[in-house]
C-alpha cells in the first residue's frame, strides 16, 4: 500500500472497475456474488434531475442516502436496482436554449417550431447526460445500462397512454379557467410552480361612489386591474357592510354600474374588509364570478400588455397602466390614503418573471377520485413518510385539491395526443409516470414484473405535490399499487449561516469542488455525519475536513494490520472471542436499525466511534508488538467487517483497501461482498 492515501489516485480507477463489472446491474451482482440464491429485490428510482442541471449540494446529499442504503442491501443479498435518469424539463430546458438562441441575435420564432425543436435535442445531446456523470464522481452505484430520458421513445408511449387511459374515463377536458400565466415564457403555469416572493409594494384606499349617494372603499394592491372589475365583494358576517350588500356601486373611470355582492371567501381583516372583484386576473376573483355569475372583462393580455377592454391603457405595460390610473383616481379624489404593502408576488418558477392570472382556455384533469384515492393510501399505512410529519403537507394539498392544469403552450414536451392541437402536457405529468414508465410501463417488462412497487422514494420536501403525491395517484392508478413504500424526506442544505443555498446569489457550494479537494468518500461521510434528523442541515466544511482525516485513519489502520498479518494464512471468517468483537458485534447491529430507520448521521458516528477510538486506539495501540494467532485474527476480522460497514458510505477507499488485503477466498470486489450478520 503506498504510505499514504490519494483519492485522485483511486477513485476513477475504482469506479471503472465497478462499471467494467456490470455489478450495478441486480442480476449481475447476484450471479457473481455467490452462493445466493434468488433473493427480494430493493428498488430505488433517481429524482430524474432536469437536463438542464448541475450537481449541486441537494442532489449530493439525496445521492448519498440512495447510494447507502442500495450499497448496504446488494451487500445483504438483495437485488439491489437502483434506476438513473434525466427529465426533459419543458420550460427549464427551453428557457436555456432560448438563451443560447438570443446570443446569436435569434429567437425560437426565427427558428421555426421545428428548427427550434431539432435545436433542442442537440444541446441535450451535448450537455443534457452531463449531471449523470456528476454523479459518478461521487461513486453512485446507478445501473447506467436502464438509464432512462423522459423524452425517449419508449416513454413518450407511457406518456400517451396515460392520457388516453384519462381521456377515455372522461376526466380530461377542455375548459376555460383563470390560470397563472408566465408573460415571457408564454405558457400556463400549474398553481405548484409558482413562486410566491415576499416584495414591498403599495395598498391603495379608492372611492367607489354609490350609485344611491355615498361610498364604499375598498384596498387593492394592484389599481390597473380594477378597469376589469365587475362587483365589489364584502363578507356576509361583516355588520360594516350588511346595508350595502345588494346594492350598486359605480366603477371610477369606466363609469360602469357593478353589483355589491357577499362572499365567505373575503377576509374582513385585509384593507377595509371590502375588496374590487376582477374575474380575468385574480384566482380567487374567478371562484367569487362562479358562484355569483359575474361578467368577465379581460383587460390584461398573454404579453403582459393591457387589452382594448381597458379603454385608457391600450398596449400598455401593466405598470405603464397603474400611473395613469392612479392619476386619473387622484384628478377625480378618489384616492382615500396610501399605505406602504409587503406582499407576495407570484413569479415564474423558471424565469422569475412576475405571472398574470388570465382567463384561458386549457386541458385539466380532473382529482377528485385521484386525489382520494391518494390520501387513503397514505391514511392506511401502504405508503409511509418519513419522518411522519411531512403527511400534513401531502394531505393538507389533496385535501383541497383543485382540477390539474395539464396543459402548456411551449414547444419542447409532450404533445399532447388529440389532432390539432398545439399545447405540450406540463413536465409533471410525464414525471408523474416516473417509478413504474422507467420500469418499461405500459409493456409488461420482466424489470416492471419484478422491481415494481419500488421500496424507498429520497426526496426534498419542496416537491411532496408537485411530484411526490402526483407519482402515488398515477401508480394506483396505472398499477393498482403505490410506486413505493416509504417517502424519505431529506433534509434542505443550507449554507452555514443558515441561507438557502444559490449559485446566482454566490451562496451556492458546487460539492464536485468539494470532491477535487478532499475526495469523494470525505464528501460523502461529511455529508452523512451531517444527517440527524433536522428540516434543514446548515453545511459545515469542516466536517469533509473530518472525513478527509478519518479516509487517513482507515488506511493508516489497514496498512498496519497488514504489516503484521503478512505471509500469515488466515481464513477470512476466522474470529475468537473477546471484547473488540463484541464490541464489534454491538455496533454492526446498532447500524443495521439504524439504517433501516433512515437515521444516516446516527450511524456514521458509530461507525466513526468505533474505528477510530476502540479499533485504532484501543486494540490496534495493545496489538503492537504481539505476534500471536489470535491477535492476528481478530486484526484482519475486525478490518474486514469494519470495511463492509463502511463501503455503503465510503465506497471507494474501502474498495481499494479490500483489493489489497492479503487473504483468500475473497470476492471480486468489496461491493459484492456478504453484509457482516
Amino acid at each position: 500500500m503506498q504510505t499514504a492515501y490519494d483519492p485522485k489516485l483511486v477513485e476513477d480507477k475504482i469506479y471503472a472497475l465497478w462499471e467494467k463489472s456490470g455489478f450495478f446491474s441486480p442480476a449481475e451482482a447476484l450471479a457473481k456474488a455467490g452462493n445466493r440464491k434468488k433473493s427480494k429485490t430493493f428498488t430505488i428510482v433517481l429524482p430524474p434531475p432536469n437536463v438542464t442541471g448541475s450537481l449541486h449540494m441537494g442532489h449530493a446529499l439525496n445521492a448519498v442516502i440512495q447510494d447507502i442504503l442500495i450499497r448496504k442491501k446488494r451487500m445483504d443479498g438483495y437485488q439491489a436496482l437502483w434506476i438513473p435518469g434525466t427529465d426533459h424539463a419543458g420550460i427549464a430546458t427551453q428557457n436555456v436554449v432560448e438563451k443560447e438562441l438570443k446570443k446569436e441575435g435569434l429567437t425560437r420564432f426565427d427558428l421555426g417550431k421545428e428548427k427550434f425543436i431539432k435545436r433542442v435535442w442537440q444541446w441535450k445531446e451535448q450537455y443534457g447526460n452531463m449531471i449523470l456523470g456528476q454523479f459518478k464522481k461521487l461513486g453512485a452505484s446507478l445501473d447506467w445500462s436502464r438509464t432512462r430520458f423522459t423524452m425517449d421513445e419508449d416513454y413518450v408511449k407511457a406518456v400517451e397512454a396515460a392520457f388516453s387511459h384519462y381521456h377515455k374515463k372522461g376526466w380530461i377536458y377542455q375548459g376555460e379557467r383563470v390560470v397563472s400565466w408566465c408573460p415571457r415564457c408564454q405558457t400556463s403555469l400549474s398553481d405548484l410552480e409558482i413562486e410566491n416572493k415576499e416584495e414591498p409594494g403599495k395598498l391603495w384606499f379608492i372611492r367607489y361612489p354609490l350609485k344611491e349617494g355615498g361610498q364604499i372603499i375598498v384596498a387593492t394592491t394592484r389599481p390597473e386591474t380594477m378597469l376589469g372589475d365587475t362587483a365589489v365583494a364584502v363578507n356576509p358576517k361583516d355588520k360594516r357592510y350588511k346595508d350595502l350588500i345588494g346594492r350598486t356601486a359605480i366603477l371610477p373611470i369606466q363609469n360602469k354600474e357593478i353589483p355589491i355582492i357577499s362572499d365567505r371567501i373575503i377576509d374582513q381583516k385585509f384593507g377595509t374588509g371590502a375588496v374590487k372583484v376582477t374575474p380575468a386576473h385574480d384566482l380567487t376573483d374567478w371562484e367569487i364570478k362562479e358562484r355569483h355569475q359575474l361578467e368577465v372583462v379581460k383587460v390584461i393580455d398573454e404579453k403582459g400588455l393591457m387589452t382594448k377592454e381597458s379603454k385608457i391603457c391600450e398596449g400598455l405595460k401593466t405598470l405603464e397602466c397603474r400611473e395613469i390610473v392612479i392619476k386619473e383616481l387622484e384628478k377625480e379624489n378618489l384616492i382615500e390614503k396610501i399605505e406602504d404593502y409587503h406582499h407576495l408576488l407570484p413569479r415564474c418558477y423558471r424565469c422569475n418573471a412576475v405571472l398574470e392570472p388570465l382567463p384561458s382556455l386549457q386541458w385539466f384533469l380532473k382529482m377528485q377520485e385521484l386525489a382520494k384515492a391518494a390520501i387513503e393510501a397514505v391514511k392506511s399505512g401502504k405508503v409511509k413518510f418519513r419522518p411522519k410529519k411531512w403527511e400534513k403537507i401531502y394531505f393538507d394539498w389533496l385535501k383541497n385539491i383543485k382540477d390539474w392544469c395539464i396543459s402548456r403552450q411551449i414547444w419542447w414536451g409532450h404533445k399532447i395526443p388529440i389532432e390539432g392541437v398545439n399545447d405540450v402536457l406540463d413536465t409533471w405529468f410525464s414525471s408523474a409516470l416516473w417509478p413504474f414508465a422507467a420500469l418499461g410501463w405500459p409493456e409488461k417488462t420482466n424489470d416492471l414484473k419484478n422491481f415494481y412497487p419500488t421500496d424507498v422514494l429520497s426526496t426534498d420536501r419542496g416537491i411532496i405535490n408537485l411530484w411526490v403525491a402526483r407519482m402515488i395517484f398515477s401508480g394506483l392508478e396505472f398499477m393498482g399499487k403505490p410506486p413505493f413504500q416509504n417517502i424519505y424526506i431529506h433534509a434542505t442544505v443550507l449554507t452555514k449561516e443558515g441561507k438557502r443555498m444559490s449559485k446566482s446569489l454566490g451562496t451556492g457550494i458546487d460539492p464536485l469542488l468539494l470532491i477535487d479537494k478532499y475526495g469523494a468518500d470525505a464528501v460523502r461521510f461529511g455529508i452523512s455525519w451531517q444527517i440527524m434528523g433536522g428540516q434543514d442541515i446548515k453545511f459545515m466544511e469542516d466536517n469533509i475536513v473530518m472525513g478527509r482525516k478519518f479516509c487517513n485513519k482507515i488506511w493508516n489502520a489497514s496498512r498496519f494490520v497488514m504489516a503484521q498479518i503478512y505471509g500469515y494464512p488466515i481464513p477470512i471468517n476466522k474470529k475468537t472471542d473477546s471484547p473488540i468483537i463484541r464490541k464489534l458485534n454491538k455496533t454492526g447491529k446498532s447500524i443495521n436499525r439504524d439504517l433501516e430507520s433512515f437515521q444516516f448521521g446516527k450511524a456514521a458516528r458509530q461507525l466513526y466511534d468505533f474505528f477510530w477510538h476502540d479499533f485504532c486506539d484501543i486494540y490496534i495501540e495493545k496489538a503492537k508488538g504481539r505476534d500471536d494467532k489470535k491477535t492476528k485474527e481478530t486484526l484482519i476480522y475486525v478490518l474486514l467487517s469494519s470495511l463492509k460497514l463502511l463501503h455503503p458510505f465510503m465506497p471507494f477507499i474501502t474498495e481499494e483497501i479490500y483489493q489489497q488485503l492479503p487473504i483468500k477466498d475473497k470476492k471480486i470486489y468489496l461491493m459484492i461482498e456478504s453484509w457482516p450478520r
